[in-house]
């Protein structure tokens, strides 16, 4: 397996493969696992688990990523008695993996972390680089700290057993590493859609593999985001919007992501910065996954009675709650051909036009 570290502030992290999933073996006075409904029967079937060991069951789905889901595991581990030196294992997605390690970087001001993700969407990107926290007044992750995973644990055996949409919501985030990153990956999703889409093991490994060394070196390069790291928010800015409009929960993020792409593709070339060329090749990529890409997105325009002009007003004002947000205006990352990444500042009405 492709086994590597990157630096992170006080040391480095581990990211291990392995053919099956498997936790650290934990005492019940070392650390606690953090697991969701969905998770926790392959939890307590995988190697390593201590069924002795203090566990948190959340629901499942993004409306459980809240401050009190939070305070669940925390009161967990203080009725542990567990102390600074415990590991706070988070067992499943990015919502799991992130409530996890935002409870461990609080609870008595850092305790330690490793996380197993469960989820495509979470081993290419969630679980790897720190980002932690929750979703708070119906804003997305804008609760949260800077908080790397010692050792991230991946299998990617266990993708088979998500369903299709939690799966494809899991290559949005690879193509979007593709583009910014890895063109050996684009071209692998670009050129292998069924194979891909049929879970092949050895794809998986590979796309698992490339997308977390991808994250990896930015977090060593940016880890809170001053520079580079906004690279990875192409097409987030809209998703988080829209994601935020419908209902957390109500739309997979990766399909959010992958309307969010297009909604980005379609302002650089408005404003003149992206190719054309290049955003008709990832257009095509994308519906070939058969993400939508038309400029209001279907669930918007099939559930609520408002006119397309009001639901571009009503995700340009969701907008300006973003942390990318600067001086009034919201900054957008944009890309002018593959690899070739920028953030920018928009007028609103540039961005209400291509929402229209």
């Amino acid at each position: 397996m492709k086994n590597f570290t990157f630096t992170v502030p006080d040391g480095t992290a581990m990211v291990s493969f392995y053919d099956k999933p498997r936790v650290p073996t934990l005492s019940p006075e070392s650390g606690i696992y953090v697991a969701d409904t969905n998770t926790v029967k392959i939890l307590k079937q995988t190697e390593g688990f201590n069924k002795a060991c203090p566990l948190v069951v959340i629901e499942a789905g993004e409306s459980h990523k809240t401050l009190h889901s939070v305070e669940k595991i925390l009161s967990a581990a203080l009725k542990a008695s567990l102390g600074r030196d415990s590991v706070f294992i988070g067992f499943g997605g990015g919502v799991i993996t992130d409530m996890a390690a935002f409870a461990a970087s609080i609870y008595m001001r850092g305790a330690q972390c490793e996380l197993v993700p469960t989820t495509l969407l979470a081993m290419a990107d969630a679980a790897i680089g720190g980002k932690t926290g929750v979703d708070f007044l119906n804003y997305k992750n804008c609760v949260g700290t800077f908080y790397p995973a010692r050792k991230i644990h991946i299998a990617p055996s266990v993708l088979s057993t998500l369903s299709d949409i939690e799966y494809r919501s899991g290559l949005a985030e690879v193509l979007k590493t593709g583009m910014l990153y890895d063109t050996e990956l684009l071209t692998l999703m670009e050129n292998h859609t069924d194979t891909i889409i049929a879970r092949k093991p050895e794809f998986l490994l590979e796309m698992v593999s490339r997308s977390a060394r991808a994250k990896a070196g930015v977090v060593e390069r940016d880890l809170r985001e001053s520079g580079e790291r906004m690279f990875l928010n192409l097409g987030h800015t809209f998703a988080h919007a829209l994601e935020s409009v419908v209902g957390f929960g109500t739309i997979p993020h990766g399909e959010a992501v992958a309307w969010g792409i297009s909604r980005a593709l379609a302002l650089g070339i408005s404003l003149g910065i992206t190719d054309p060329l290049y955003a008709k090749r990832i257009q095509s990529i994308l519906t070939a996954y058969q993400w939508p890409t038309e400029a209001v997105h279907p669930l918007v325009r099939n559930s609520t009675n408002f006119s397309p002009e009001q639901i571009a007003q009503q995700l340009v004002s969701t907008m300006k709650n973003d942390k990318k947000k600067k001086g009034g205006l919201v900054r957008f990352v944009l890309q002018r051909n593959l690899t070739d990444t920028l953030v920018t500042e928009v007028p609103d009405l540039k961005v209400l036009e291509i929402l229209q």
